[in-house]
């Protein structure tokens, strides 16, 4: 009996350990912002944004079982897409109408560094985990090769208005020419989607199944019925799933707002540049889909792995670029597209690497690895440009 309810306890905190947390951790920050506690109020806003993100990953990757690949990708790529632009627009208004060189230079490094973390740490630390428990992995390789074409050409795109800055006149014309290509991404986000849910979606589906699943399938068979799992948003509809979602979101921003106001101040306490601080808000809005591909590589999902990365990291720009540039359109903050050459040069060195580590439809941990040793190398200089 007593074992009975110890297992029951730990079903439970596996369950809603998260959502609890973020609940908790964002009273706790919304508590230490009345009081002026800077450091406090950051860390627990962080740890709300990350529990709470957490929690919409797991919605959303049971709304993608039911909805099957590629659309189960996209509901975990837009969820996830959503809490950056959240944070990163927060970031962006911290400073008003009037909003610094640091805030906006931190924004821009928060884009990039998104796609960083996505391409390095989420596909380079489940590649290395699943490449150790499986030695290798396959996947569909339409599935790399679409993906770094779109973000070879994306960056491309990116690279155009911190060019013009360096042309006659060029800085008077950059507004524009940062409308103009966000409008253009978003157009070829269009096009992506036609291309990935209509007519090309078997480039997105993987080509061999998970072993893993195939014994936890042929042992249900063996066994006696799996007991039914008692986490609430299973017994949910999709619509109720949906609004669940756009719930933990809205509570999200509130965190992202009390996050963008303290972290600024201690970011600038603590002399961290805008490169440094646009990577930390990176990595707090990429960590539950990292969580997510990490599980998904366990269970030598390899396939689910490589959508979420090059997912995220195609929505990040094809995205989020396009809705900061509306958003600070419309609230008068001159959002421009220049990016720096560390940025630009980061941004299309990890896609090479990405499209010589998966072109094969193969991946190992030595690939896994080199991912994590290039973010290794991003980060210091990042932290020192």
């Amino acid at each position: 009996m007593q074992s009975d309810v110890s297992s029951d306890l730990r079903d439970w905190v596996e369950d809603y350990w998260d959502i609890v947390l973020g609940f908790i951790s964002g009273c706790l920050a919304y508590y230490f912002h009345l009081h002026h506690h800077t450091y406090l109020t950051t860390f627990f806003a962080a740890l709300s944004i990350v529990a709470l993100s957490v929690t919409v990953s797991e919605v959303a990757e049971i709304l993608a079982e039911r909805l099957g690949e590629p659309y189960g990708s996209f509901v975990l790529t837009f969820s996830a897409v959503a809490v950056e632009i959240i944070l990163l627009y927060m970031i962006l208004t911290a400073g008003g109408e009037e909003a610094t060189q640091q805030t906006l230079q931190t924004v821009k490094s928060g884009i990039i560094s998104a796609v960083i973390v996505d391409m390095n740490v989420l596909l380079g630390l489940a590649v290395f985990i699943g490449g150790l428990a499986f030695v290798e992995q396959e996947h569909n390789e339409d599935t790399s090769s679409t993906y770094t074409t779109i973000l070879f050409i994306s960056s491309i795109a990116l690279l155009v208005p911190s060019l013009l800055v360096f042309t006659p006149g060029g800085k008077e014309k950059l507004l524009t020419a940062s409308i103009i290509i966000s409008s253009m991404l978003f157009i070829y986000y269009l096009i992506i989607y036609v291309f990935q849910t209509k007519t090309h979606s078997h480039f997105f589906k993987s080509t061999a199944r998970s072993r893993i699943l195939r014994l936890r399938k042929r042992k249900n068979l063996q066994n006696e019925e799996e007991p039914e799992d008692d986490y609430i948003f299973e017994k949910l509809p999709n619509i109720a799933n949906l609004i669940a979602i756009f719930g933990l979101i809205f509570l999200v921003g509130i965190m992202a707002e009390i996050f963008a106001h303290d972290s600024f101040a201690l970011f600038d306490r603590l002399g961290i540049n805008a490169g440094l601080a646009g990577l930390i808000i990176a990595i707090i809005s990429v960590s539950p889909e990292l969580i997510t591909a990490v599980k998904a590589a366990k269970n030598d999902q390899i396939q689910r792995v490589v959508n979420i990365a090059m997912g995220a990291s195609t929505v990040s720009i094809l995205i989020t670029v396009p809705a900061l540039m509306a958003l600070s359109y419309m609230k008068n903050i001159p959002f421009t597209l220049d990016f720096n050459a560390l940025q630009i040069g980061a941004l299309l060195l990890t896609v090479i690497l990405a499209w010589k580590t998966t072109d094969n439809g193969e991946t190992n941990y030595i690939e896994g690895v080199s991912h994590l040793m290039f973010f290794a190398c991003f980060a210091v200089i990042a932290a020192m440009y």
